[in-house]
């Protein structure tokens, strides 16, 4: 059961705002669709009332900074077993989805509702979404279901966290509310499961296993980030958002982390050694032991420090003792690799397992 959001105007004394359903859903996927980072900032509209082989619509169709497929169904009038089953009747079509595929999704898209962008390409739609240079190389090696509804059932809740827990089906609901106060609605969002979870199951249908205790971690390297600061002073990094550097609480001392640059591969191995901070807060042990903060030194990031007093919005570090890097001309991508939208996850994929033992021997780890 997710956790229930409750709103109170403050006067001179705590009035509670009244809750509402959105009655017209029609009115939700407008919103969703123009802005689909009310969902999920790691996530772009590629597709709208997308029609099916099987002669079904899905309400939108997204993909995320890794090249994963998102199908996000809206309740509507069905009971919350019926689009669950309508959103897994969707997952066995859009598997199959290929390069060419997605691309004509998108451009038809574009054509029905974004006429000025119609001649806009998804590889350049896609990268500057993502602030990236290329589109990964594949597309489609997951898929992540999402229903969007108001409430469910005591039994669907059981449902979906039995197919996501038991046999990792990557699929997760989201409940939009709206309360009112006076002429003012205001729009609320809640996860039934925390998607970092749902992220790091594998495809759906396929089987998965255990933790094998390697962290995955995606470092964005751009504006905000530079791979070559991250190697000489020891640190991985998110910002711009709680949703992107929250998941950098996972990480304990000790634990060993696989760094991937979305697009172009694995570039790092090692070992974390200070716990995460705000960016104005780390620092780095120069030559004699002498500590230094990172804020000082000179960076190839001209943004890392743009927001370093918005504690939203900084950018937020952990500490590496690096056993391995390489700079991203050598960066290593294999088909099969696996790949995940968060910063931090510990996947249970038997794709992990295989991506960690294609990297130990080019990156010198024997254990």
């Amino acid at each position: 059961m997710p956790l229930e959001l409750g709103i109170w105007r403050i006067d001179d004394k705590c009035q509670r705002i009244e809750v509402s359903s959105i009655t017209d859903e029609s009115r939700l996927e407008n919103f969703l669709e123009k802005d689909i980072s009310i969902a999920s900032p790691n996530w772009m509209v590629i597709g709208r009332q997308v029609q099916t082989d099987y002669g079904s619509i899905i309400d939108l169709l997204a993909i995320d900074r890794d090249g994963n497929l998102i199908v996000i169904e809206l309740k509507r009038d069905r009971t919350p077993r019926d689009v669950v089953a309508q959103v897994l009747d969707y997952a066995s079509w859009v598997k199959n989805l290929d390069d060419d595929d997605i691309g004509r999704i998108f451009t038809a898209y574009l054509s029905k509702y974004h006429r000025a962008q119609a001649s806009q390409s998804i590889d350049k739609a896609f990268c500057a979404r993502f602030q990236v240079k290329e589109m990964p190389e594949n597309l489609n090696e997951q898929q992540e279901l999402v229903v969007v509804a108001s409430s469910l059932d005591e039994s669907t809740e059981r449902i979906v966290t039995h197919l996501s827990g038991q046999y990792g089906v990557p699929i997760n609901v989201i409940f939009f509310r709206v309360f009112k106060d006076g002429n003012n609605e205001y729009l609320t969002r809640a996860w039934f499961i925390d998607p970092t979870e749902v992220a790091s199951v594998s495809q759906v249908g396929k089987e998965r296993g255990e933790w094998n205790h390697e962290f995955y971690v995606s470092f964005g390297h751009g504006e905000r980030r530079n791979w070559d600061d991250a190697r000489k002073f020891g640190f991985i990094s998110a910002g711009g958002g709680s949703w992107y550097s929250q998941t950098l609480q996972t990480l304990e001392h000790g634990n060993r982390i696989w760094v991937n640059v979305p697009g172009l591969g694995f570039v790092g191995v090692g070992i974390v050694q200070k716990p995460v901070v705000r960016v104005d807060q780390f620092m780095v042990t120069q030559d004699k032991g002498k500590e230094v903060p990172i804020k000082d030194l000179p960076l190839k990031a001209p943004d890392m420090l743009s927001q370093m007093d918005n504690s939203e919005k900084a950018e937020y570090l952990v500490g590496i003792e690096w056993i391995h890097t390489r700079p991203l001309s050598e960066a290593i991508k294999e088909r099969g690799f696996f790949g995940n939208q968060n910063t931090v996850c510990q996947p249970t994929s038997k794709r992990w397992d295989f991506t960690i033992s294609r990297l130990k021997q080019p990156f010198g780890v024997k254990d």
